[in-house]
């Protein structure tokens, strides 16, 4: 599929090192809103809309993975940069795994919160693809932030979950279903051991979509990837503990320690 020219926004100097945020499913690029305020300062900040998401086209589906990331790649070729650090939260994660794999002269570090290398089981993706073909995105925003914040927090702020199922509310319908195509069919296990982009991988202790497990497996096939569970948190840990994600990123990206690339496995197998 021809990748399509995705919506974008762009904060802070153009001549600063690019990191590339990238969502999650039925997420717009709004919710990277705390961590922009944060690093705008220091880094060349690039967020973008998935295909089918936001203010971005919405191609005839099913997507594939490759098709999300091809999007991301054509987005960097367009702006001009050749090489930037990549945070990917859900599939946005997952997009990053599949381009510093398979693109790895375009990633620096690497940060994937909250993802999975193999999201299953596929017919829970058909139907939720089903869902919303027949009931609209709306019909299930709910469910999903309550999968997506803890019960505590989306107590404690009201107004952030009205604006979070709006969001999702406004997802167009064939994007999100086409969206559920893309993690029904992904498997990016087998591509872990090729990823050499320096690897930080955070999870959320309470998040039921995808739980600390699923970030493990991760770090067991990523060389030299380390893992963070952040008490607590849930789907959108970058929304409910910001400042705790934030540091962690920047700690991760300006680390001088950090290889320019990570260190060859010397096993096969790996993400099981």
């Amino acid at each position: 599929m021809t990748p399509v020219d995705v919506h974008v926004e762009v904060d802070g100097p153009a001549d600063a090192p690019a990191l590339l945020f990238s969502s999650s499913l039925g997420s717009t690029l709004a919710p990277w809103e705390p961590q922009v305020a944060a690093l705008r300062d220091r880094f060349r900040v690039i967020r973008y809309d998935h295909r089918g998401h936001g203010r971005s086209p919405v191609p005839p589906g099913p997507y594939r993975i490759e098709d999300i990331a091809a999007d991301a790649l054509a987005l960097l070729d367009r702006l001009g940069v050749a090489r930037t650090h990549f945070c990917g939260l859900s599939l946005g994660g997952m997009v990053g795994l599949q381009l510093a794999a398979t693109a790895p002269d375009r990633i620096d570090r690497l940060v994937l919160c909250c993802t999975s290398a193999q999201l299953g089981p596929p017919e829970q993706w058909a139907q939720r693809a089903a869902a919303v073909r027949a009931g609209g995105t709306a019909s299930i925003a709910a469910t999903l932030v309550g999968r997506w914040l803890t019960p505590p927090f989306a107590a404690a702020n009201p107004d952030l979950v009205d604006g979070l199922r709006a969001m999702i509310a406004g997802i167009p319908d064939d994007g999100y279903a086409a969206c559920c195509s893309a993690i029904e069919h992904m498997d990016l296990r087998p591509l872990l051991g090729q990823v050499r982009a320096p690897t930080l991988v955070i999870a959320g202790s309470a998040d039921p979509a995808t739980p600390p497990e699923h970030a493990a497996r991760i770090v067991a096939g990523v060389p030299g990837a380390r893992l963070v569970v952040l008490d607590g948190a849930a789907h959108l840990a970058s929304i409910e503990q910001p400042e705790a994600v934030t540091g962690l990123l920047l700690e991760h990206l300006t680390d001088p320690t950090l290889p320019a690339t990570a260190p060859a496995a010397t096993a096969e197998g790996s993400g099981d």
